[in-house]
This record gives structure tokens, C-alpha cells and sequence, in this order.
């Protein structure tokens, strides 16, 4: 009997370049947010908005969700399917920078604090605005390194697999 992950806790790929662009812009507002009020619960927000994206995609997130149903298709207007393992890998590094926020908020040191969440937003405002994933460039020197095996996202590798097929 082989283990796998519940359905409801898988990552999309591909994904759509646009809505995980939108999504940057309100983690971008969240951030900025969690510097001014400089609170271990607005950082503990911006922390589970992550988590819950690395363990589903936009499935449980409130900003996966505004961005994949809402801006992406009324903003952008169009997709841009893009491999899903380096987006969740991006996430992730997003997880651990605002997991080390909240933990030291929490320890009384909120100006450090504040300082990996402007980190945080100089990742996502590139994102944001160019297109740029950090995190997927890190991805990719990874694998290319063989640190990530191929395995892990073929498509990242093979350009004939980048786009889908059409139907």
C-alpha cells in the first residue's frame, strides 16, 4: 500500500504565474501591516497565510484564493501556467522568514523582526512587480546542483513540458 497525501493537501502545478504574482501584492500589504503594528499576531498571520499554502496552494489560503478567483481573472486577464514545485518551494522560504519573525517577536525583539519581514518584502515585491521568484531562481541552482533531484519537477528542466498540452 503506497502513502500519499490527502488529495486536499497537494500543491497545483502548473500554476498560474499571475495569480501567485497577486498573491505577492497582499502578502506585500500584510507585511507591511505586521511592520507598522509590530505584533507577534499580525506576524503569526502572515506566517499561516504561508503555511497554508505550502501545504495545499490557494486551496485554504484567503489570499490564494482572492488572487486565483478573483484578481488574476478581473487584473490580469489571462494565465501564465508556470511549474508549481518552485512556487511552493518559494512559499516555503516564505514560511521559514515570517516563522522567524513571529518567534522573535515572540522572544521581545521586534525589530528583527521587522527587519526579515522587509526582507520578506523586497522577495515578494519582486515578484509582485517583475515577475522575479527568488525562491524558484534558489529552486532552480538547487537542482541544477542536484540537491533537488530532477524527479522533482521535470517540467523545470524540459521546456516541451512547461506548457500544457491544449484541449
Amino acid at each position: 500500500m503506497s502513502r500519499s497525501l490527502p488529495s486536499a493537501l497537494t500543491f497545483p502545478n502548473p500554476v498560474n504565474d499571475y495569480a501567485a504574482r497577486s498573491t505577492a501584492g497582499l502578502v506585500i500589504l500584510l507585511a507591511v501591516v505586521a511592520i507598522l503594528v509590530n505584533s507577534p499576531v499580525v506576524y503569526g498571520l502572515l506566517a499561516l497565510g504561508f503555511l497554508l499554502r505550502v501545504m495545499a496552494g490557494p486551496r485554504f489560503s484567503p489570499f490564494g484564493q482572492l488572487s486565483v478567483r478573483v484578481i488574476a481573472p478581473k487584473i490580469w486577464r489571462k494565465s501564465k501556467l508556470v511549474p508549481g514545485p518552485p512556487k511552493r518551494f518559494a512559499q516555503t522560504i516564505g514560511l521559514v522568514f515570517s516563522g522567524t519573525a513571529l518567534v522573535l517577536s515572540l522572544l521581545g525583539v521586534g525589530w528583527a523582526a521587522q527587519i526579515v519581514v522587509g526582507l520578506l518584502i523586497v522577495a515578494a515585491g519582486l515578484e509582485f512587480v517583475f515577475g522575479l521568484c527568488l525562491g524558484c531562481v534558489a529552486f532552480g541552482f538547487l537542482q541544477r546542483r542536484g540537491i533537488i533531484p530532477e524527479t522533482v519537477c521535470e517540467a523545470c528542466n524540459n521546456l516541451s513540458l512547461r506548457t500544457p498540452a491544449a484541449t
